[in-house]
């Protein structure tokens, strides 16, 4: 990942990581932001839901695709990103 695009995420880790865990009942010490969704259950229709969730919590639009770019918390953390980016384009445009 670039340097550039790590400084996007950063913020929104602790919280996704948080959101994670209390949406499917995993033990927060069992999630990095390098674990990979399915070691800890989050399988593709899980990331579904997921994807779901990140929607409603941020209000923002998630194409459906992209949970294939959600393995972990860092690609979740990316994809969010791009669409709180997305929305404020929209928003301010």
């Amino acid at each position: 990942m670039a340097t550039d695009e790590a400084a996007g995420v950063g913020p929104h880790l602790t919280e996704l990581k948080r959101l994670v865990c209390d949406s499917f009942l995993i033990d927060p010490d069992r999630l990095d932001a390098s674990t990979p969704l399915a070691d800890v259950g989050i399988d593709s229709k899980k990331r579904v839901q997921l994807l779901a969730t990140l929607e409603i919590h941020y209000d923002v639009r998630i194409d459906l695709e992209e949970r294939e770019r959600m393995q972990d918390l860092t690609g979740v953390a990316e994809v969010l990103t791009e669409a709180l980016r997305g929305k404020a384009t929209s928003e301010s445009g």
